[in-house]
Formats: C-alpha cells, sequence, structure tokens
C-alpha cells in the first residue's frame, strides 16, 4: 500500500524537471515518486513529440517502479504543468483513511495487438494486479489513468508486410483504438463488465463505459503505463477523491455537482482529471458542430479547449488535466471526470 500525497507544479517546457525542486521543498525526493502525469504544449496527436521529449526528461530521474504519462495538447487556457504523486507514509493526525496509489506497466504489446483483445487483456491483468497491491476493493477505486502505444507507419508497413492487417491503417485513428482497448481493459478489471461485454463494445456491438477510465496513446512507449488511484483506511491523510462523467462538453453541472459535494465536505480541490471528445453524433444538445469535420484542426483539439475552458473556470486556474479522446470513459460525447481535493486537519489546516 502507497499513501501518497500529490503536488501539482506548472512547466517552462516539455524538458522542465523543476518539480524536482518542489518534492525537496516538501521533504521528499525522486526516490519517492509513484507516477508524473503531465500536460505538455504540443498538438496531442502522433506527431506530437512534446510528450517524448518529457519522457526522455524525466524517467531517468525516476525510480524504475514509477511511471510517466504526459497527455498532449494545451489549447486554449489549458497550462503545461505536471502532477506528481509522491509515497507520503506520514499518519496525519485526525484522518482514519486516505489517498493512495500504485503504477505499474503491461507487458510489451506487439503492433497487431493494439486496439484488439490481447490489450484489454494486458490491461485488465495490470489493473486487477495493482487494485490488489493496494488492498482495496474496486468500490475504493476513483481514477485508473493508462497511456498507451499507437501505430506508426512503420509498423503498420511492417505488419502488412508480413500479411498482418492492423486494427487500423490510419495511424491517428489507431489512437483512438488503443484508448478504447485499455478503457475496456479498465472496466473490467474494475468489475463494470466482464470480458465478453468488453470485447463487444470493442467491436462496437455494446455500450460500455467507465467514469474511472483515462486513457491517452503516444508514440512514446511500447507498453502500457498504468496508475490506480484509491482511498484506504490503511492510510491516515487528508487527501481524498471523487469521480463521476460528464454527459457532454457542456455539462457544468456535473463537475459542479462534484465541486458542491467537496464544499459541502469541507474540502479544497487540489486537481480535475477529466476526459474529452467531440460527441460521435455530430450534434451537442440538438445543434451541430464542426469538431468532426475541422480539415485543419482535429477534434481532440476542439474538445480539449472546449472543456479545458470550463473546467479551469470553476478551479480557477488553467493547470486542469484534461485529455482529448474518451472512447468508454465516460458516455459519448462527454466523459469521465476525476476530482481530488483536500480535506482541513483537527486545526483547519491542511496537508
Amino acid at each position: 500500500m502507497s499513501a501518497v500525497t500529490l503536488l501539482t507544479v506548472p512547466t517552462s517546457g516539455p524538458d522542465d524537471t523543476g518539480a524536482l525542486g518542489a518534492l525537496a521543498g516538501h521533504g521528499h525526493t525522486a526516490s519517492d515518486v509513484v507516477a508524473v502525469i503531465g500536460k505538455t504544449e504540443g498538438n496531442g496527436c502522433v506527431n506530437d513529440f512534446s510528450r517524448t521529449l518529457a519522457a526522455v526528461a524525466w524517467e531517468p530521474r525516476l525510480p524504475g517502479s514509477a511511471v510517466t504519462v504526459f497527455s498532449g495538447g494545451t489549447e486554449g487556457v489549458l497550462s503545461p504543468h505536471v502532477n506528481l504523486f509522491v509515497r507520503d507514509g506520514k499518519r496525519h493526525e485526525g484522518f482514519d483513511r486516505g489517498l493512495v496509489a500504485a503504477a505499474g506497466r503491461t507487458r510489451v504489446l506487439a503492433p497487431g495487438e493494439l486496439g484488439r483483445a490481447a490489450q484489454v487483456d494486458a490491461v485488465t491483468e495490470t489493473v486487477g494486479k495493482l487494485v490488489a497491491e493496494l488492498g482495496v476493493s474496486t468500490a475504493d477505486v476513483h481514477f485508473v489513468l493508462v497511456k498507451c502505444p499507437l501505430l506508426t507507419s512503420d509498423k503498420i508497413a511492417a505488419l502488412r508486410a508480413v500479411g498482418e492487417e492492423p486494427v487500423s491503417g490510419d495511424t491517428y485513428e489507431s489512437m483512438g483504438h488503443s484508448r478504447a482497448a485499455s478503457s475496456l481493459g479498465i472496466a473490467v478489471a474494475l468489475g463494470e463488465c466482464d470480458r465478453t461485454a468488453a470485447l463487444a463494445a470493442l467491436a462496437g456491438e455494446a455500450e460500455v463505459s467507465s467514469a474511472r477510465a483515462s486513457a491517452s496513446a503516444g508514440a512514446e512507449l511500447e507498453d502500457c503505463h498504468v496508475l490506480v488511484v484509491a482511498e484506504s483506511t490503511a492510510a491516515a491523510n487528508p487527501l481524498r477523491a471523487m469521480h463521476g462523467e460528464m454527459k457532454d462538453a457542456l455539462d457544468l453541472a456535473a463537475v459542479t455537482a462534484l465541486l458542491d459535494e467537496v464544499e459541502r465536505r469541507g474540502g479544497r480541490v487540489r486537481q480535475i482529471f477529466a476526459k474529452a471528445e467531440a460527441d460521435p453524433s455530430g450534434s451537442v444538445r440538438g445543434l451541430r458542430h464542426t469538431m468532426l469535420t475541422d480539415s485543419d484542426v482535429n477534434s481532440t483539439r476542439h474538445a480539449r479547449a472546449a472543456v479545458g475552458g470550463l473546467l479551469a473556470a470553476l478551479k480557477g486556474d488553467g493547470a486542469v488535466y484534461v485529455s482529448g479522446g474518451a472512447e468508454h470513459q465516460g458516455r459519448p460525447g462527454g466523459g469521465s471526470v476525476t476530482v481530488i481535493y483536500e480535506l482541513p486537519g483537527p486545526d483547519g489546516g491542511g496537508a
């Protein structure tokens, strides 16, 4: 079990590891890091090398057990930043539970496995192991984040050269297939559906989603990086989490309901993690949108900017984590939302 604290630190660029200094200021070292979850200022698409640069800068400075997840795209008012989940075994007076987290990796996935049952199974297995490692029930889990591979042109050509057809011949579309398989693997691991239903959903024959899943894809890795965040009575700290989902990109009410509950509990919002996508129906609340037909700007970029503006206004700053492409991560056209918040201590202070 790893009780954790959370540090959110602005970055000056994808290669900025200055947050390590913030760690020291809080009495921690890099060896305490469970995961680094960041937003970088690239395009969030296949050729977003800001993610690769961030991974290359951070990973040599972290323990081998830590994972990195860098989500490209800080359109609109979204601000580049990193979120550090850091081991903190201190038992805070007045608390009988707290936030815990565990990180791990799937096996390396062959290009022909991406977006298919093998990827669903690999993510299911890894999430299940991490939940067991934390010693919590699936009901205690509020957030599961996966960074998964995509198909490059070289990988697609190599598959076809040996007579194997990839899940998609389009590199950008492969991102969606990989996110979908990862999200469905999360849903199976959390008991939100069985494997049969997940594979039917992967084939477009069933509706399955998880309000606790967040998946993004990139060319900077060959396996899936996985982070599980939960609450546990084995920890004693002021951090808590709750999750929900937006029914569409305009669903202010769903988010304010979560934030109102945080306020009712006397808490202070520390971070919001959300998924966003262009509604696949082509309309939002009966009005046509053009996110899916814009030849200049990818739909995920539109969705991040729209939802990012809404969430930043509610949080009060642009350092919110909004990731585009929400296949099976909340309902279609909407997206999963997790709020991490801090409760006051017995003296009225926080962590």
